[in-house]
């Protein structure tokens, strides 16, 4: 949400964070410009181009991102119970009305150049939520914690697709089923 009380860098980074979950991150400048409430001026001396704002923009959503699993992980004590708990709070998130899918997904379609800055960001997001997923899988005991985070890092992203297609009706209920499998190994 764009707060006037915000400045030229902060108004930029809500209004293309808002309009690229909206609309995906291909939104024009434009938009954004007026969204934000801004002058084109802003852009170029907050973020050099549109493609340091599309940085900048996923490089807030990753922390925001990595928190939101943390705190998914927190809500239970359990080492099985905190790694199901996140399917939970999937399900959750992904029956929201407003739900429009995985911003990084999103944005690996979005910019099909292979050296675009945008996907050094897809990347250290996912393997920031693999090594939190190792991490947990080892204090299950599990006996293959990086398979298994493979494993679990799929039915994520699975959800988080199926999620935004609306086709399923819960996919992360679906998920946990499948994630309790994985940690049933341990």
């Amino acid at each position: 949400m764009v707060t006037k009380a915000a400045g030229p860098r902060d108004r930029l980074l809500d209004a293309a964070q808002d309009l690229f979950y909206a609309q995906g991150p291909g939104v024009g400048v434009d938009a954004i410009l007026k969204h934000a409430d801004v002058a084109r001026r802003s852009l170029y001396v907050h973020f050099g181009d549109k493609d340091g704002l599309v940085t900048a923009v996923l490089q807030r959503a990753v922390e925001e991102d990595i928190a939101w699993y943390e705190a998914a992980l927190a809500k239970a004590t359990d080492p099985r119970d905190r790694l199901l708990g996140v399917f939970d709070q999937l399900d959750d998130l992904v029956s929201t009305k407003t739900f429009r899918g995985c911003r990084y997904f999103a944005t690996d379609l979005a910019f099909s150049e292979p050296d675009h800055p945008a996907h050094a960001e897809t990347t250290a997001f996912r393997r920031r939520l693999q090594e939190i997923l190792v991490r947990e899988l080892e204090g299950l005991g599990h006996p293959d914690p990086p398979r298994a985070a493979e494993q679990l890092h799929l039915l994520i992203e699975g959800t988080l697709v199926r999620g935004a297609t609306g086709d399923a009706r819960h996919p992360g209920r679906e998920a946990r089923e499948l994630a309790a499998v994985v940690l049933d190994q341990a």
